[in-house]
């Protein structure tokens, strides 16, 4: 059975720095599949924020780009989010995600098949 679980989350101020990891027992090594993060706030649907390849190929929503890095422990099996120079509307409960195909073009959360229960993240200005 394959269980994700997602720590690291906090309230900081805006320009801020958090890390977010994701330990995914059951999945096996990471060298295979795609990882994920998304995020999502009350009334709204949830957002794809990055995802990594089995190769280390990374894809990242516009919103994040040059400020959130994504990588991976293969052998740990742990997926983590950087996420630099925070702003408020970064506010959200991030979950992790992971899927033993390949990633797609988009980050899509149909493509996964096993989400985490997330962790909150609140920036303030």
């Amino acid at each position: 059975q394959v269980q994700l679980a997602e720590s690291g989350g906090d309230s900081v101020q805006a320009g801020g720095t958090l890390r977010l990891s994701c330990t995914a027992a059951g999945f096996g090594r990471l060298n295979r599949g795609c990882m994920a993060w998304f995020r999502q706030v009350p009334g709204k649907e949830r957002e794809g924020v990055a995802q990594i390849d089995a190769d280390g190929t990374t894809t990242f929503a516009d919103s994040v780009k040059g400020r959130f890095t994504i990588s991976k422990d293969n052998e740990r099996t742990y997926l983590y989010l950087q996420m630099n120079n925070l702003k408020p509307e970064d506010t959200a409960s991030y979950y992790c995600a992971a899927d033993w195909r390949g990633c797609g073009a988009d980050i899509v959360l149909s493509h996964f098949l096993f989400v985490g229960r997330g962790t909150q993240v609140t920036v303030s200005s």
